[in-house]
Protein backbone atom coordinates (compact mmCIF):
# COMPACT_ATOMS: atom_id res chain seq x y z
CA UNK A 1 0.00 0.00 0.00
CA UNK A 2 0.86 3.54 -0.35
CA UNK A 3 2.33 5.21 2.59
CA UNK A 4 0.39 8.37 1.81
CA UNK A 5 -2.98 6.58 2.14
CA UNK A 6 -6.07 4.60 -0.36
CA UNK A 7 -7.52 8.14 -1.16
CA UNK A 8 -4.36 9.38 -2.38
CA UNK A 9 -2.51 6.64 -3.90
CA UNK A 10 -5.80 5.93 -5.80
CA UNK A 11 -5.76 9.54 -6.77
CA UNK A 12 -2.39 9.35 -8.00
CA UNK A 13 -2.21 6.17 -9.87
CA UNK A 14 -5.18 7.17 -11.79
CA UNK A 15 -3.75 10.32 -12.86
CA UNK A 16 -0.23 9.61 -14.03
CA UNK A 17 -1.91 6.44 -15.94
CA UNK A 18 -0.40 5.97 -19.24
CA UNK A 19 -3.12 3.49 -20.59
CA UNK A 20 -2.80 4.77 -24.39
CA UNK A 21 0.31 2.93 -24.61
CA UNK A 22 -1.03 -0.27 -24.37
CA UNK A 23 -1.70 -1.79 -27.41
CA UNK A 24 -3.77 -4.72 -26.24
CA UNK A 25 -5.87 -2.27 -23.84
CA UNK A 26 -6.70 0.07 -26.09
CA UNK A 27 -7.84 -2.40 -28.67
CA UNK A 28 -9.93 -4.70 -25.69
CA UNK A 29 -11.26 -0.78 -24.93
CA UNK A 30 -12.71 -0.45 -28.36
CA UNK A 31 -14.49 -3.64 -28.56
CA UNK A 32 -15.93 -2.48 -24.95
CA UNK A 33 -17.26 0.47 -26.80
CA UNK A 34 -18.52 -1.43 -29.22
CA UNK A 35 -20.51 -4.23 -26.87
CA UNK A 36 -21.64 -1.23 -24.70
CA UNK A 37 -23.51 0.16 -27.94
CA UNK A 38 -25.15 -2.91 -29.27
CA UNK A 39 -26.54 -3.46 -25.72
CA UNK A 40 -27.56 -0.17 -25.62
CA UNK A 41 -29.65 -0.29 -28.64
CA UNK A 42 -30.95 -3.62 -27.69
CA UNK A 43 -32.46 -2.21 -25.12
CA UNK A 44 -33.73 1.55 -26.47
CA UNK A 45 -37.03 0.78 -26.46
CA UNK A 46 -37.10 -0.13 -23.02
CA UNK A 47 -40.63 0.63 -21.28
CA UNK A 48 -38.36 2.42 -18.15
CA UNK A 49 -36.95 4.81 -20.50
CA UNK A 50 -39.53 6.59 -21.45
CA UNK A 51 -40.43 7.25 -17.50
CA UNK A 52 -36.76 8.65 -17.60
CA UNK A 53 -37.30 10.78 -20.01
CA UNK A 54 -40.63 12.30 -18.88
CA UNK A 55 -38.50 12.90 -15.76
CA UNK A 56 -35.56 14.95 -17.71
CA UNK A 57 -38.16 16.93 -19.79
CA UNK A 58 -39.64 18.30 -16.88
CA UNK A 59 -36.47 19.20 -15.13
CA UNK A 60 -35.59 20.67 -18.46
CA UNK A 61 -31.64 21.35 -18.73
CA UNK A 62 -28.75 22.20 -21.59
CA UNK A 63 -29.46 18.98 -24.55
CA UNK A 64 -26.12 18.34 -24.99
CA UNK A 65 -25.06 14.88 -24.30
CA UNK A 66 -26.65 11.77 -27.18
CA UNK A 67 -29.22 9.93 -25.52
CA UNK A 68 -28.51 5.98 -26.97
CA UNK A 69 -30.94 5.59 -29.52
CA UNK A 70 -33.68 8.14 -28.74
CA UNK A 71 -32.42 11.01 -31.21
CA UNK A 72 -32.13 13.30 -28.27
CA UNK A 73 -29.92 14.87 -26.04
CA UNK A 74 -30.18 15.77 -22.33
CA UNK A 75 -28.00 17.47 -20.16
CA UNK A 76 -24.68 16.28 -18.80
CA UNK A 77 -25.79 14.56 -14.87
CA UNK A 78 -29.07 13.71 -17.03
CA UNK A 79 -27.75 11.65 -19.87
CA UNK A 80 -25.44 9.83 -17.87
CA UNK A 81 -28.31 8.28 -15.41
CA UNK A 82 -30.39 7.80 -18.62
CA UNK A 83 -27.30 6.31 -21.39
CA UNK A 84 -26.28 4.54 -17.88
CA UNK A 85 -29.70 2.81 -17.65
CA UNK A 86 -30.14 2.25 -21.49
CA UNK A 87 -27.27 0.02 -21.33
CA UNK A 88 -27.70 -2.06 -18.34
CA UNK A 89 -31.87 -2.66 -19.17
CA UNK A 90 -31.79 -5.43 -20.63
CA UNK A 91 -28.96 -7.16 -18.71
CA UNK A 92 -27.09 -7.41 -22.37
CA UNK A 93 -24.12 -5.50 -21.20
CA UNK A 94 -21.00 -6.71 -20.08
CA UNK A 95 -19.46 -8.11 -16.79
CA UNK A 96 -16.14 -8.11 -14.95
CA UNK A 97 -15.38 -11.12 -12.59
CA UNK A 98 -13.07 -8.85 -10.58
CA UNK A 99 -16.08 -6.31 -10.15
CA UNK A 100 -18.90 -9.03 -10.25
CA UNK A 101 -20.89 -6.17 -11.76
CA UNK A 102 -21.16 -4.10 -14.83
CA UNK A 103 -18.26 -1.68 -15.19
CA UNK A 104 -19.07 -0.20 -18.87
CA UNK A 105 -22.93 0.75 -18.43
CA UNK A 106 -21.26 3.05 -15.18
CA UNK A 107 -18.00 3.99 -17.10
CA UNK A 108 -19.01 4.80 -20.46
CA UNK A 109 -22.07 7.05 -20.14
CA UNK A 110 -20.14 9.16 -17.43
CA UNK A 111 -17.43 9.35 -20.59
CA UNK A 112 -19.93 10.65 -22.69
CA UNK A 113 -20.94 13.66 -20.94
CA UNK A 114 -16.73 14.39 -20.65
CA UNK A 115 -16.60 13.66 -24.91
CA UNK A 116 -19.33 16.40 -25.28
CA UNK A 117 -18.23 18.97 -23.20
CA UNK A 118 -15.16 19.05 -25.38
CA UNK A 119 -12.89 16.09 -23.59
CA UNK A 120 -13.05 13.66 -25.93
CA UNK A 121 -9.34 12.92 -26.52
CA UNK A 122 -8.44 10.53 -24.08
CA UNK A 123 -12.24 8.60 -23.92
CA UNK A 124 -10.97 5.18 -24.23
CA UNK A 125 -7.73 5.71 -21.81
CA UNK A 126 -10.29 6.75 -19.55
CA UNK A 127 -12.28 3.90 -20.42
CA UNK A 128 -9.33 1.64 -19.69
CA UNK A 129 -8.68 4.02 -16.21
CA UNK A 130 -12.35 3.34 -14.66
CA UNK A 131 -12.13 -0.37 -15.80
CA UNK A 132 -8.92 -0.72 -13.49
CA UNK A 133 -10.30 0.85 -10.57
CA UNK A 134 -13.63 -0.92 -10.78
CA UNK A 135 -11.95 -4.39 -11.05
CA UNK A 136 -8.84 -3.58 -8.17
CA UNK A 137 -12.53 -1.63 -5.91
CA UNK A 138 -13.91 -5.40 -6.64
CA UNK A 139 -11.08 -7.48 -5.76
CA UNK A 140 -10.51 -4.70 -2.83
CA UNK A 141 -14.18 -4.87 -0.68
CA UNK A 142 -14.23 -8.48 -0.33
CA UNK A 143 -16.96 -11.12 -1.00
CA UNK A 144 -18.98 -10.31 1.84
CA UNK A 145 -19.87 -7.05 0.24
CA UNK A 146 -21.95 -8.44 -2.77
CA UNK A 147 -23.12 -11.53 -0.24
CA UNK A 148 -24.43 -9.21 2.22
CA UNK A 149 -26.93 -7.47 -0.28
CA UNK A 150 -25.07 -4.37 -2.33
CA UNK A 151 -25.16 -4.03 -5.59
CA UNK A 152 -21.40 -3.82 -6.83
CA UNK A 153 -22.41 -1.94 -10.02
CA UNK A 154 -23.79 1.08 -7.86
CA UNK A 155 -21.36 0.91 -5.12
CA UNK A 156 -17.84 0.62 -6.61
CA UNK A 157 -19.20 2.28 -9.86
CA UNK A 158 -19.99 5.63 -8.91
CA UNK A 159 -15.92 5.93 -7.86
CA UNK A 160 -14.83 4.15 -11.27
CA UNK A 161 -17.07 6.84 -12.88
CA UNK A 162 -15.54 9.73 -11.26
CA UNK A 163 -11.88 8.28 -11.67
CA UNK A 164 -12.49 7.65 -15.22
CA UNK A 165 -13.81 11.14 -15.86
CA UNK A 166 -11.27 12.72 -13.80
CA UNK A 167 -8.43 10.81 -16.30
CA UNK A 168 -10.82 12.10 -19.21
CA UNK A 169 -10.84 15.67 -17.78
CA UNK A 170 -7.05 15.94 -16.05
CA UNK A 171 -7.87 16.77 -12.84
CA UNK A 172 -5.41 18.00 -10.27
CA UNK A 173 -4.32 15.67 -7.21
CA UNK A 174 -6.20 17.51 -4.97
CA UNK A 175 -9.31 17.69 -6.89
CA UNK A 176 -9.51 14.08 -8.07
CA UNK A 177 -8.76 13.01 -4.10
CA UNK A 178 -11.87 15.33 -3.83
CA UNK A 179 -13.94 13.62 -6.68
CA UNK A 180 -13.36 9.93 -5.20
CA UNK A 181 -14.38 11.02 -2.08
CA UNK A 182 -17.59 13.04 -3.50
CA UNK A 183 -18.28 9.52 -5.37
CA UNK A 184 -17.69 7.39 -2.66
CA UNK A 185 -20.59 9.06 -0.24
CA UNK A 186 -23.31 8.41 -3.32
CA UNK A 187 -22.02 4.92 -3.25
CA UNK A 188 -25.38 2.74 -2.97
CA UNK A 189 -27.60 0.08 -4.54
CA UNK A 190 -29.57 -3.39 -3.05
CA UNK A 191 -29.29 -6.51 -5.12
CA UNK A 192 -33.07 -6.65 -3.51
CA UNK A 193 -33.85 -4.62 -6.62
CA UNK A 194 -32.95 -6.87 -8.60
CA UNK A 195 -35.76 -7.59 -10.98
CA UNK A 196 -37.18 -4.44 -11.47
CA UNK A 197 -36.58 -1.24 -13.44
CA UNK A 198 -34.62 0.19 -10.46
CA UNK A 199 -31.77 -2.56 -10.96
CA UNK A 200 -30.58 -0.76 -14.49
CA UNK A 201 -30.82 2.28 -12.76
CA UNK A 202 -28.30 1.92 -10.06
CA UNK A 203 -25.79 2.13 -13.42
CA UNK A 204 -27.45 5.52 -14.36
CA UNK A 205 -27.50 6.63 -10.75
CA UNK A 206 -23.64 5.69 -10.32
CA UNK A 207 -22.82 7.04 -13.59
CA UNK A 208 -24.26 9.98 -12.79
CA UNK A 209 -22.49 10.48 -9.47
CA UNK A 210 -19.60 9.92 -10.56
CA UNK A 211 -20.19 13.00 -13.00
CA UNK A 212 -21.19 14.55 -10.42
CA UNK A 213 -18.48 14.18 -8.32
CA UNK A 214 -15.87 15.63 -10.38
CA UNK A 215 -17.98 18.57 -11.51
CA UNK A 216 -17.81 19.24 -7.63
CA UNK A 217 -14.56 18.93 -7.64
CA UNK A 218 -14.07 21.17 -10.47
CA UNK A 219 -16.00 24.02 -8.68
CA UNK A 220 -14.14 23.45 -5.12
CA UNK A 221 -16.44 22.30 -3.34
CA UNK A 222 -15.34 21.39 0.30
CA UNK A 223 -14.92 17.48 1.05
CA UNK A 224 -13.01 15.05 2.35
CA UNK A 225 -9.53 13.98 0.48
CA UNK A 226 -9.43 10.50 2.96
CA UNK A 227 -12.69 9.03 1.78
CA UNK A 228 -11.29 5.17 1.49
CA UNK A 229 -9.00 5.28 4.28
CA UNK A 230 -9.41 3.95 8.08
CA UNK A 231 -12.33 2.48 9.68
CA UNK A 232 -15.09 5.13 9.33
CA UNK A 233 -13.50 5.35 4.89
CA UNK A 234 -15.50 3.66 2.20
CA UNK A 235 -13.70 0.14 2.80
CA UNK A 236 -14.42 -0.13 6.35
CA UNK A 237 -17.58 1.12 5.87
CA UNK A 238 -18.70 -1.14 3.37
CA UNK A 239 -16.05 -4.00 3.06
CA UNK A 240 -12.58 -5.21 3.89
CA UNK A 241 -9.96 -2.51 4.81
CA UNK A 242 -7.50 -4.63 5.25
CA UNK A 243 -7.51 -6.43 2.46
CA UNK A 244 -8.10 -3.00 0.14
CA UNK A 245 -4.44 -1.74 1.77
CA UNK A 246 -3.22 -5.04 0.35
CA UNK A 247 -4.76 -5.26 -2.97
CA UNK A 248 -6.35 -1.65 -4.35
CA UNK A 249 -3.35 -0.44 -5.75
CA UNK A 250 -0.50 -3.51 -5.82
CA UNK A 251 0.70 -3.80 -9.38
CA UNK A 252 -1.00 -1.11 -11.27
CA UNK A 253 -2.26 -1.66 -14.88
CA UNK A 254 0.01 -4.83 -14.99
CA UNK A 255 -1.60 -5.75 -17.07
CA UNK A 256 -4.46 -3.80 -17.23
CA UNK A 257 -7.84 -5.24 -15.67
CA UNK A 258 -9.36 -5.19 -19.35
CA UNK A 259 -6.98 -7.14 -20.71
CA UNK A 260 -6.41 -9.96 -18.17
CA UNK A 261 -8.83 -11.22 -16.94
CA UNK A 262 -10.87 -8.79 -19.39
CA UNK A 263 -14.40 -7.93 -20.19
CA UNK A 264 -16.83 -10.56 -20.63
CA UNK A 265 -19.19 -10.25 -23.32
CA UNK A 266 -22.86 -11.31 -23.14
CA UNK A 267 -24.49 -13.86 -25.83
CA UNK A 268 -27.78 -13.79 -23.80
CA UNK A 269 -29.98 -10.68 -22.43
CA UNK A 270 -29.66 -11.54 -18.15
CA UNK A 271 -27.74 -12.02 -15.71
CA UNK A 272 -24.45 -13.53 -16.31
CA UNK A 273 -24.85 -16.35 -13.51
CA UNK A 274 -27.44 -17.90 -15.70
CA UNK A 275 -25.06 -17.80 -18.51
CA UNK A 276 -23.41 -21.27 -17.69
CA UNK A 277 -26.97 -23.21 -17.36
CA UNK A 278 -27.80 -21.21 -20.76
CA UNK A 279 -25.11 -23.30 -22.66
CA UNK A 280 -25.13 -26.59 -20.59
CA UNK A 281 -29.23 -26.64 -21.05
CA UNK A 282 -28.22 -25.67 -25.01
CA UNK A 283 -26.49 -28.54 -25.23
CA UNK A 284 -28.73 -31.03 -23.94
CA UNK A 285 -31.36 -29.66 -26.38
CA UNK A 286 -29.42 -30.11 -29.10
CA UNK A 287 -27.76 -33.16 -28.57
CA UNK A 288 -29.54 -35.25 -26.25
CA UNK A 289 -32.84 -34.12 -27.59
CA UNK A 290 -34.85 -33.05 -24.03
CA UNK A 291 -37.43 -31.06 -23.96
CA UNK A 292 -40.24 -29.71 -21.27
CA UNK A 293 -42.82 -33.05 -22.95
CA UNK A 294 -40.14 -35.94 -22.34
CA UNK A 295 -38.33 -34.33 -18.77
CA UNK A 296 -39.50 -34.85 -15.27
CA UNK A 297 -37.39 -32.76 -13.48
CA UNK A 298 -33.97 -30.91 -13.15
CA UNK A 299 -31.62 -30.27 -10.79
CA UNK A 300 -29.36 -27.29 -11.39
CA UNK A 301 -25.55 -27.79 -9.16
CA UNK A 302 -23.40 -24.96 -8.16
CA UNK A 303 -20.71 -24.72 -5.85
CA UNK A 304 -22.33 -23.00 -2.60
CA UNK A 305 -23.08 -19.06 -3.31
CA UNK A 306 -22.44 -19.61 -7.08
CA UNK A 307 -26.09 -18.60 -7.73
CA UNK A 308 -26.06 -15.85 -5.31
CA UNK A 309 -27.47 -13.28 -7.89
CA UNK A 310 -30.05 -15.17 -9.54
CA UNK A 311 -32.18 -14.21 -6.58
CA UNK A 312 -35.91 -15.15 -8.74
CA UNK A 313 -36.81 -19.37 -8.16
CA UNK A 314 -40.43 -18.26 -9.07
CA UNK A 315 -40.53 -15.20 -11.44
CA UNK A 316 -44.01 -13.89 -12.89
CA UNK A 317 -42.65 -11.70 -16.04
CA UNK A 318 -39.72 -11.84 -17.82
CA UNK A 319 -38.14 -8.75 -16.57
CA UNK A 320 -37.89 -11.02 -13.41
CA UNK A 321 -36.70 -13.82 -15.07
CA UNK A 322 -33.63 -12.39 -15.72
CA UNK A 323 -32.23 -13.13 -12.87
CA UNK A 324 -34.08 -16.99 -12.59
CA UNK A 325 -32.11 -19.75 -14.05
CA UNK A 326 -34.61 -21.99 -13.33
CA UNK A 327 -37.04 -19.46 -16.32
CA UNK A 328 -34.03 -20.08 -18.39
CA UNK A 329 -33.97 -23.31 -18.42
CA UNK A 330 -37.76 -23.77 -18.94
CA UNK A 331 -37.83 -21.26 -21.84
CA UNK A 332 -35.22 -23.90 -23.94
CA UNK A 333 -37.07 -26.99 -22.50
CA UNK A 334 -40.42 -25.21 -24.11
CA UNK A 335 -38.31 -24.77 -27.60
CA UNK A 336 -37.19 -21.02 -27.18
CA UNK A 337 -34.48 -19.06 -28.50
CA UNK A 338 -32.97 -17.42 -25.48
CA UNK A 339 -33.78 -13.76 -26.83
CA UNK A 340 -34.62 -10.18 -25.29
CA UNK A 341 -38.15 -10.42 -26.22
CA UNK A 342 -38.49 -13.12 -23.52
CA UNK A 343 -37.33 -10.95 -21.07
CA UNK A 344 -39.70 -8.30 -21.10
CA UNK A 345 -42.14 -7.36 -18.45
CA UNK A 346 -44.96 -9.40 -19.80
CA UNK A 347 -46.14 -12.27 -17.45
CA UNK A 348 -44.55 -15.64 -17.73
CA UNK A 349 -47.21 -18.47 -19.75
CA UNK A 350 -48.92 -21.19 -17.69
CA UNK A 351 -46.82 -23.70 -19.27
CA UNK A 352 -43.37 -22.44 -18.48
CA UNK A 353 -44.74 -21.68 -14.91
CA UNK A 354 -45.34 -25.36 -14.71
CA UNK A 355 -41.83 -26.37 -16.00
CA UNK A 356 -40.13 -23.97 -13.37
CA UNK A 357 -41.91 -25.80 -9.95
CA UNK A 358 -40.08 -29.09 -11.37
CA UNK A 359 -36.49 -27.65 -11.33
CA UNK A 360 -34.39 -27.39 -8.16
CA UNK A 361 -31.28 -26.41 -7.38
CA UNK A 362 -28.68 -27.97 -4.86
CA UNK A 363 -25.64 -26.63 -3.73
CA UNK A 364 -22.46 -29.04 -3.55
CA UNK A 365 -18.99 -27.91 -2.26
CA UNK A 366 -17.39 -31.42 -3.35
CA UNK A 367 -17.20 -30.51 -6.39
CA UNK A 368 -13.91 -29.29 -7.64
CA UNK A 369 -14.07 -26.07 -9.46
CA UNK A 370 -12.19 -26.38 -12.49
CA UNK A 371 -8.67 -23.90 -13.01
CA UNK A 372 -10.36 -22.93 -16.46
CA UNK A 373 -13.59 -21.42 -14.49
CA UNK A 374 -14.78 -17.86 -15.41
CA UNK A 375 -15.78 -16.58 -12.71
CA UNK A 376 -12.89 -18.53 -10.48
CA UNK A 377 -14.49 -21.21 -8.50
CA UNK A 378 -17.96 -20.93 -10.68
CA UNK A 379 -19.79 -24.23 -12.53
CA UNK A 380 -22.78 -25.39 -13.00
CA UNK A 381 -23.93 -28.28 -13.37
CA UNK A 382 -27.62 -30.01 -15.41
CA UNK A 383 -29.24 -33.27 -14.91
CA UNK A 384 -32.22 -34.17 -16.23
CA UNK A 385 -33.95 -37.06 -15.14
CA UNK A 386 -36.23 -37.99 -18.24
CA UNK A 387 -39.28 -39.71 -18.65
CA UNK A 388 -37.76 -42.69 -20.58
CA UNK A 389 -35.44 -43.53 -17.60
CA UNK A 390 -32.70 -41.69 -18.96
CA UNK A 391 -30.33 -38.98 -17.21
CA UNK A 392 -29.03 -36.37 -19.26
CA UNK A 393 -26.01 -34.11 -17.45
CA UNK A 394 -24.04 -31.03 -18.96
CA UNK A 395 -21.26 -29.26 -17.49
CA UNK A 396 -20.46 -25.65 -17.76
CA UNK A 397 -17.04 -23.84 -16.27
CA UNK A 398 -16.16 -21.01 -18.76
CA UNK A 399 -19.40 -19.91 -20.63
CA UNK A 400 -19.43 -18.52 -24.58
CA UNK A 401 -18.19 -14.55 -24.11
CA UNK A 402 -16.59 -15.07 -20.74
CA UNK A 403 -12.55 -14.72 -20.83
CA UNK A 404 -11.34 -17.87 -22.03
CA UNK A 405 -14.39 -18.85 -24.16
CA UNK A 406 -14.20 -14.86 -25.38
CA UNK A 407 -16.60 -13.09 -28.00
CA UNK A 408 -14.34 -12.14 -31.21
CA UNK A 409 -14.21 -8.74 -32.48
CA UNK A 410 -16.43 -9.85 -35.70
CA UNK A 411 -18.41 -11.68 -32.69
CA UNK A 412 -19.24 -8.29 -31.06
CA UNK A 413 -19.38 -6.19 -34.49
CA UNK A 414 -21.95 -8.72 -35.56
CA UNK A 415 -23.98 -8.29 -32.57
CA UNK A 416 -24.28 -4.52 -33.51
CA UNK A 417 -25.79 -5.11 -37.01
CA UNK A 418 -28.39 -6.91 -35.02
CA UNK A 419 -29.09 -4.40 -32.85
CA UNK A 420 -28.99 -1.54 -35.60
CA UNK A 421 -29.52 -0.81 -39.51
CA UNK A 422 -26.48 -2.15 -40.87
CA UNK A 423 -25.27 1.42 -42.35
CA UNK A 424 -25.56 3.24 -39.08
CA UNK A 425 -23.69 -0.04 -37.06
CA UNK A 426 -20.88 0.67 -40.01
CA UNK A 427 -20.45 4.14 -39.24
CA UNK A 428 -20.33 3.56 -35.61
CA UNK A 429 -17.52 0.73 -36.24
CA UNK A 430 -15.70 2.77 -38.73
CA UNK A 431 -15.74 5.60 -35.66
CA UNK A 432 -14.48 3.43 -32.85
CA UNK A 433 -11.59 1.75 -35.33
CA UNK A 434 -10.32 5.40 -35.65
CA UNK A 435 -10.58 6.53 -32.08
CA UNK A 436 -13.12 9.43 -33.34
CA UNK A 437 -15.24 10.28 -30.29
CA UNK A 438 -17.04 12.93 -31.70
CA UNK A 439 -17.60 10.87 -35.06
CA UNK A 440 -19.03 8.15 -32.67
CA UNK A 441 -21.43 10.14 -30.63
CA UNK A 442 -22.80 12.03 -34.00
CA UNK A 443 -23.92 8.66 -34.80
CA UNK A 444 -25.46 6.61 -31.94
CA UNK A 445 -27.85 9.33 -31.17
Amino acid sequence: MSRQGLTAGLAEAVRTSQPEHSIDAMREAKKGLLDFTAASFAGREDKGIQKLLRLIEDEGGTPLVPIIGQGKKAAPLQSAMLNGFIAHALDFDDVHSDVRGHPSAVILPALMASAARGHDERLLGAYIVGVEVMARLGESIGSRHYEKGWHNTGTLGAIAAACAAGYAEELTQEELEKAIGFAATQSAGMRAQFGTEMKPLHAGLAAQAGVLAVKLAQSEFGGSRTALDGEAGFFGLYGDLEKAQNTLLNRWGAPWRIVKPGLWFKIYPFCSAAHHAADAIRKLVSEQAISAANTERVELIFPPGGDAALTERSPKTGEEGRFSVEYVIALALHGHELTAEHFNSQLIPSGIQTTIEHIQRVHDNAIQPAPHAVPKGRFTIIRAYLSDGRICEARVDCPKGAPGNELSEEDIKEKLTLTVPYEKARDIITAVEQADIKEFLAHIE
